[in-house]
C-alpha cells in the first residue's frame, strides 16, 4: 500500500499552491468583504489548465483522476473557501455529469467549453421545500411536439449568476418517482431563465448562491442529459464524485485555519514565551494537525477508490461527514488559539469558521450522510 502522492500529481499541486500564494490569498478576505466573484482569477485557473482536471482530454479537459482533482481543490480552499466551492461546484456538477452520461455532441457543445474553463458550470437541485429530500421535486418538464418546457424554482444554486450551463432535475413523469426525474442541459440565456436572488451569507460570499426561476423555458430534445427518468441514478452517482471533492475544499479550510493558527502561536508571546509553549495552545494544535491528516488520508482513500472504479457511495459518504465535522471544528479552535485577533477580520480564522460550517450541510447535510452510511450496513 503506497501513500505517496504521485510525481504528476505533486506538481500540479505545488503549481496551484504558489499561485494560491500569490494571488489568491492577498485578495480573500478583500472578495469575502465585497461579496464579489474573481473572475480574474478563475481565467487564471483556465491559464493553468486545472479547471476540467478530472475531464478527459478528448475534451478540453487536463485528463487527470479524481485524486488530482481533490488535490486542487483542497488547495484552493486552504486560502479562499469560496473559490474552492464554485470551483468544486463547476468541476464535480457543472461538468462532470456532461461527460459521464452526455452524448458526444453534448461534450463537445457544452462540455469543452467548460473543461477549458472559458464558462463556469452550475447545477440546480435543491428547492425551497425539498431541502434534504431533494426527490422531492416541483420542477417539471413536461413534452411539447419535439420540445421539452420547464417550470419551477431552484434553490441554493452556486454559480448560478456566472454559469455558461446549469443542469437542471425536473420531474418528467410524475407517477414515476425516484425513476420520473430527469436532467436538462440549460443556457442562462434561454427565455425564461432568470436569477431571482442572490443570497447573503454567514461565509462564502465571493461564491454565489442563487435562486432561479424557470417560467417556461423551452429546450430541444439534444438538451436532455441521458435519457427521460435517468436523473436521479446520474445524480445519486455525481454526488459520489461531489462529496469527495467537498470532503477535499474542507481538509483545504481546516489546513488554512490550522497554518494561521500555528504560525500565530509560534510568533505571540505572553508571560515571556511564545504561547504556542503552553500545554492547553501546543495541545489543541497537536490535535488539529492529527484531525486534519485522518481527514485527508479518507479523502484520498475515497478518490483513489473511484479512480479504481470501485463502488465508493459509503467512502464518499464518510469522508465528507467526517472532514467537514473536523473543518468547523479545526477552524473554531483556530479561532481560540487566537483570542480576540480570532473574532476580527484582520486574521483568517473567522473566515475559515463561518466558511467551514457549509461543509456540513451542502451535497448533503451531515444527518443525511449518517442515513446513507447506515443504509450501506444495511440498516
Amino acid at each position: 500500500m503506497d501513500f505517496s502522492v504521485p510525481e504528476e500529481h505533486r506538481l500540479i499541486r505545488e503549481t496551484v499552491r504558489e499561485f494560491c500564494d500569490a494571488e489568491i490569498a492577498p485578495i480573500a478576505q478583500e472578495i469575502e468583504d465585497d461579496h464579489r466573484f474573481p473572475t480574474e482569477i478563475f481565467d487564471r485557473l483556465a491559464d493553468l489548465d486545472v479547471m476540467g482536471v478530472p475531464v478527459d482530454e478528448e475534451w478540453g479537459g487536463l485528463g487527470g483522476d479524481q485524486l488530482m482533482y481533490a488535490l486542487v481543490t483542497e488547495e484552493l480552499g486552504r486560502v479562499s473557501g469560496s473559490i474552492g466551492l464554485s470551483y468544486a461546484a463547476h468541476v464535480s456538477l457543472g461538468s462532470k455529469p456532461i461527460e459521464l452520461f452526455g452524448t458526444d455532441a453534448q461534450r463537445e457543445r457544452w462540455l469543452r467549453p467548460l473543461a477549458t474553463g472559458e464558462v463556469l458550470g452550475s447545477w440546480a437541485l435543491t428547492e425551497p421545500n425539498s431541502g434534504s429530500d431533494a426527490s422531492d421535486m416541483e420542477t417539471t418538464a413536461v413534452r411539447d411536439g419535439d420540445e421539452w418546457v420547464l417550470d419551477g424554482t431552484k434553490q441554493f444554486i452556486t454559480n448560478a449568476t456566472e454559469a455558461g450551463s446549469v443542469l437542471v432535475k425536473a420531474v418528467t413523469d410524475p407517477d414515476a418517482g425516484y425513476d420520473g426525474i430527469s436532467t436538462f442541459i440549460v443556457d442562462p440565456d434561454d427565455d425564461g431563465f432568470e436569477v431571482t436572488s442572490v443570497w447573503d451569507k454567514m461565509g462564502l460570499n465571493a461564491s454565489p448562491t442563487c435562486e432561479i426561476q424557470l417560467d417556461g423555458v423551452r429546450l430541444s430534445e439534444d438538451r436532455l442529459l441521458g435519457e427521460p427518468g435517468d436523473g436521479w441514478d446520474q445524480t445519486k452517482k455525481t454526488l459520489d464524485g461531489g462529496r469527495i471533492s467537498i470532503a477535499a475544499l474542507s481538509v483545504g479550510l481546516a489546513q488554512g485555519a490550522f497554518e494561521a493558527a500555528l504560525s500565530y502561536a509560534k510568533e505571540r508571546e505572553q508571560f515571556g514565551q511564545p504561547i504556542g509553549e503552553f500545554d492547553a495552545v501546543r495541545d489543541m494544535l497537536v490535535a488539529m494537525d492529527r484531525k486534519i491528516e485522518r481527514a485527508r488520508l479518507l479523502t484520498h482513500k475515497a478518490a483513489v477508490m473511484y479512480d479504481e472504479g470501485d463502488d465508493v457511495t459509503r467512502l464518499s459518504s464518510m469522508a465528507k461527514l467526517d472532514a467537514s465535522e473536523i473543518s468547523r471544528e479545526v477552524a473554531e479552535d483556530a479561532v481560540q488559539v487566537l483570542g480576540g485577533y480570532g473574532y476580527t477580520t484582520d486574521f483568517a480564522p473567522q473566515r475559515f469558521f463561518r466558511d467551514a460550517k457549509l461543509m456540513e450541510i451542502g451535497e448533503g447535510t451531515s444527518e443525511i450522510q449518517r442515513l446513507v452510511l447506515g443504509r450501506e450496513l444495511g440498516l
